[in-house]
């Protein structure tokens, strides 16, 4: 079983940085690919990145590539997502994700462990 707790979301203006965590319990947290995903007010829960077990490929939704860096301390236990340039578009509710054997990268539904949520509001 594994938990994960996120944290770091918040209101900034935009152009603005923020550095979400995501922790995460269990001893085999190193074997997991993570991801990152979001969802604004009516709207389905999207892809953002991805991140493989080892930490040594990556993905991103093309909305957020060149801005958002996702990276992995297997040491720590955690999973961070730093966003720069944020745009109001990127408000939402921002989950992270874990699959206990990777199957894709984007879908959610391949996800087994998935965190509370931190909200991250960009205003213009």
């Amino acid at each position: 079983q594994v938990q994960l707790v996120e944290s770091g979301g918040g209101l900034v203006q935009a152009g603005g940085s923020l550095r979400l965590s995501c922790a995460a319990s269990g001893r085999t947290f190193s074997r997991y690919p993570m991801g990152w995903f979001r969802q604004a007010p009516d709207k389905e829960r999207e892809f953002v990145a991805f991140i493989s077990g080892s930490g040594s490929s990556t993905r991103y939704t093309d909305s957020v590539s060149g801005r958002f860096t996702i990276s992995k301390d297997n040491a720590k236990n955690t999973v961070y997502l730093q966003m720069n340039s944020l745009k109001p578009e990127d408000t939402a509710v921002y989950y992270c994700a874990a699959q206990s054997v990777f199957r894709d990268y984007s879908d959610p539904r391949v996800y087994n462990y998935w965190g509370q949520g931190t909200q991250v509001t960009v205003s213009s």
